[in-house]
């Protein structure tokens, strides 16, 4: 039988629920959110990111994603700086990058075992068409 893009929408949010349950399991015992361990994987990536910038790579809004930094912050997982202007730019404290290492380990763990009944070249099908699908830019 055919896949509807309907069922393919609903198997890749299926699966992503399944991922974002597995992950906050694997995060939890290094007592972060996913969300927390994402902000701090991007500030690893784009050093000196800006609230907007990291609120749109985590998927939330600018208001929520200001409370989560300021809570971030006075855990010591980030630093708020100046920017230019009124811009607020945001780095990776030492702790921060201590946990973004441990929880890349228990991020990979719980990925490998999601994709592990794909042989490399199904894997790579399946990015294939997943990139063809986002288009240009994935973050949109």
């Amino acid at each position: 039988m055919p896949y509807r893009p309907s069922d393919v929408s609903l198997a890749v949010k299926r699966l992503q629920y399944r991922h974002h349950r597995a992950l906050s399991r694997a995060l939890a015992p290094l007592g972060l959110s996913l969300v927390q361990w994402d902000t701090l994987r991007h500030l690893h990536r784009r050093p000196d990111a800006s609230l907007h910038e990291l609120a749109v790579l985590t998927f939330q809004t600018d208001q929520s994603f200001g409370s989560l930094a300021v809570r971030m912050a006075d855990r010591g997982l980030i630093k708020r700086v100046p920017g230019p202007g009124r811009a607020v730019k945001h780095r990776l404290t030492e702790e921060g990058e201590r946990l973004r290492a441990a929880g890349q380990d228990a991020v990979e763990a719980v990925i490998e075992d999601s994709f592990s009944g794909l042989s490399t070249e199904q894997l790579d099908q399946l990015g294939a068409l997943l990139d063809t699908v986002l288009g240009p830019d994935p973050t949109v």
